[in-house]
């Protein structure tokens, strides 16, 4: 079973990421009526608030089985912080501008705070995604009673992957910011 929960964990990762960046840029990506963009962005940011908790069901559950306590880092206070204000996002999103009820001029005054707020939790994902990175290198590290060399494959694989995180945030974020 511990197995399936880490592998959870793992493709939690290369999926989740990729719908919410083309979650954040389907206004830019997907050639189609406004509706239709508005549409997507919603189901795209609602499967990755999806799998957002299954991945974190997923650790509590490993942690559980494996007697380690929960909650205990940085990146998991930060996981824990990320999901709830993306869930509130995205329902205050819904019922701002899917639901009839918010004036155009109520909308007009919410979409920038939407924008930084999307923008900024975007970042708060990449960033617990890399300290999680970080941290499983280091449990590794300890796990295994040995240093880990800084050109070792495992130290190269890991720094290579947050590198490359951190370039596609970036490139992510100069798209959403430019006209």
């Amino acid at each position: 079973m511990l197995i399936y929960q880490k592998l959870v964990l793992e493709l939690n990762i290369l999926f989740n990421i990729p719908y919410v960046c083309t979650a954040i840029l389907a206004y830019k990506i997907i050639p189609a009526k406004k509706e239709v963009q508005k549409t997507v962005h919603l189901v795209l940011l609602g499967s990755g608030i999806i799998l957002g908790a299954i991945g974190i069901y997923a650790v509590f559950k490993f942690h559980n089985e494996s007697n380690i306590k929960n909650m205990y880092s940085l990146h998991s206070w930060l996981g824990i912080g990320t999901i709830c204000l993306f869930g509130l996002q995205w329902i205050s999103a819904l019922f701002a501008f899917v639901f009839p009820g918010a004036s155009q001029r109520r909308r007009d005054a919410i979409y920038p705070w939407h924008v930084f707020l999307g923008v900024f939790l975007y970042s708060m994902v990449i960033g617990t995604a890399e300290l999680g990175i970080l941290e499983r290198l280091s449990f590794q590290e300890l796990s295994m009673s040995m240093r880990i060399d800084r050109f070792s494959s495992q130290a190269m694989l890991v720094n290579s992957t947050g590198l490359v995180i951190l370039i596609f945030a970036m490139l992510v974020v100069l798209s959403t910011v430019l006209p």
